[in-house]
């Protein structure tokens, strides 16, 4: 069996095919605000690309608010106007893949946010989820392993625990493209891992005190090493 492996530019190359398509296609059926679209192994047929593309490029619409999927009963147009659901779509096409530098900077305004609200509203089975997280960091980094994607499981655990659905979804969004550049850019290193142990208990702390000032303090803290990197580079 051939395994096909698409780099990051083919895909975003695919899925923008298929939201022309999928936009090209409402306008050809003169679908409107409700109307029900294809399965999507009707879409994957007629659009010639596998159900996997089919299903990242509907997630994408729904996240900008134009498609909405419904368990049981498929995918059906968002309530908003042609004029506006053809100008976001014409918009998504000519988005350019984000820097790195602006996903980080996107990172600290988010987490200065979900932090405080994390040390408000954060529960019991919160904070077990932050610690499980906390010690899989801890274990990675005292056996000289790398430790981002565990860094950041603390981070979302954060997110979560914010209850605030919007946030949190931003910081998925973003994640994944973070953990692909963070040892690319060489923001992380040994030392600073190490003193990420720290820093992370201390937020911990904070937010299972339900301190939120002292959370959003001890946060700011923990990314000064990002701040210089967006604001001095």
């Amino acid at each position: 069996m051939k395994v096909e492996i698409l780099t990051k530019s083919e895909n975003g190359d695919i899925q923008k095919g298929i939201i022309s398509n999928i936009r090209d296609y409402i306008d050809y059926k003169n679908l409107e605000p409700g109307d029900k679209l294809p399965s999507e192994r009707m879409l994957s047929e007629k659009f010639g690309v596998s159900r996997s593309n089919i299903r990242e490029a509907i997630q994408k619409l729904e996240f900008f608010g134009i498609l909405k999927s419904r368990p049981q009963s498929g995918t059906f147009i968002a309530n908003i106007g042609r004029v506006a659901m053809s100008g976001m779509l014409d918009d998504i096409l000519r988005l350019e893949d984000p820097d790195f530098k602006s996903l980080v900077e996107t990172r600290i305004l988010l987490e200065l946010k979900t932090v405080r609200l994390a040390a408000l509203r954060r529960t019991d089975d919160d904070l077990d989820k932050m610690e499980q997280a906390l010690e899989a960091y801890k274990t990675k980094v005292l056996n000289g392993k790398d430790a981002v994607e565990e860094d950041l499981l603390f981070h979302l655990a954060i997110a979560k625990a914010s209850k605030n659905a919007t946030m949190n979804t931003f910081m998925l969004v973003i994640t994944p493209e973070i953990i692909t550049n963070f040892n690319k850019h060489h923001v992380c290193d040994a030392n600073l891992s190490f003193k990420g142990i720290k820093e992370h208990e201390e937020i911990f702390e904070a937010i299972k005190k339900q301190d939120p000032q002292k959370a959003k303090q001890k946060m700011k803290t923990h990314f000064s090493v990002l701040y210089q990197y967006c604001y001095n580079t």
